[in-house]
């Protein structure tokens, strides 16, 4: 599977934290004002050990390779999808369906590979659409699993904001006999663990976890596209037809004009 680096990721993050720290430093604040490492310990240590509590081991080790997802994405190449169904419904009208096991070295997409060497098998076309709709559905369920850590720590990380703000409160009033000047400049200080908080929920963890359901989405698009193109050999449709079958499976904007 081929993956490209994903710009709306990156343009949409650096947008993000351009808005808000932008605005911060129009309004005559200082960076080095938001970089409390007490307040972003609490928020990141907190979001993390709060994930790891209410995830399964094996979701969390994959924790990296999913945030890698994020921003670099698989490439879920539709067009040469059908163009491969295509040519095999032409091998296959011209020489039979055992003939395209010969093709099949050339394939790189491994669910199409698999789809039609199921049909090659001879598995019958109830059983091959059985086996789609599985993997499709287990494919499905374990990106879920990975989506739903990133909407839990969504919600875990403005909470540990707001953890961080009262503590910051209680040590800041514990000392209330302090000048007001430095009083009010610590009270200032206790409010950056909210808002590191409410920032990593808004402008990374809930966009991934909704970046991750749209590169789910598609794929179960390119899955349903392949099973489709592949019984439609099985049952012999003539290859014009295929081509306009799952050409019509696409959204508007993703379809070939036909010639």
């Amino acid at each position: 599977m081929k993956r490209t680096l994903d710009i709306g990721t990156f343009s949409g993050l650096l947008l993000g934290v351009a808005a808000i720290f932008g605005s911060f430093l129009l309004e005559g604040g200082q960076i080095g004002a938001l970089l409390l490492i007490p307040a972003m310990v609490i928020v990141f240590g907190g979001t993390f050990a709060t994930a790891m509590i209410g995830t399964p081991m094996e979701v969390l080790k994959r924790f990296p390779r999913t945030l890698r997802l994020a921003f670099v994405a698989p490439l879920f190449d539709y067009r040469t999808a059908i163009d491969s169904v295509v040519r095999f419904s032409m091998i296959a009208r011209k020489e039979g369906l055992l003939v395209l096991e010969r093709h099949l070295d050339g394939v790189e997409e491994p669910y199409l590979k698999r789809m039609v060497r199921y049909m090659v098998d001879g598995v019958e076309i109830s059983v091959l659409r059985s086996i789609a709709e599985t993997e499709s559905q287990y494919v499905s369920d374990r990106h879920h699993r990975h989506i739903a850590l990133y909407q839990r720590m969504g919600g875990y990380s403005p909470t540990m904001g707001i953890i961080g703000t009262v503590m910051g409160l209680i040590a800041t009033l514990a000392n209330a006999g302090q000048d007001p000047t430095l009083l009010i400049q610590h009270i200032a200080s206790a409010f950056i663990a909210t808002l590191w908080g409410v920032f990593m929920a808004n402008i990374v963890w809930l966009p991934i976890a909704d970046k991750l359901r749209s590169l789910d989405d598609e794929e179960q698009v390119y899955m349903s596209l392949v099973t489709a193109g592949v019984i439609s050999i099985q049952e012999g449709e003539i290859p014009s037809v295929i081509r306009s079958k799952l050409n019509s499976m696409l959204p508007k904007e993703r379809q070939v004009e036909e010639t």
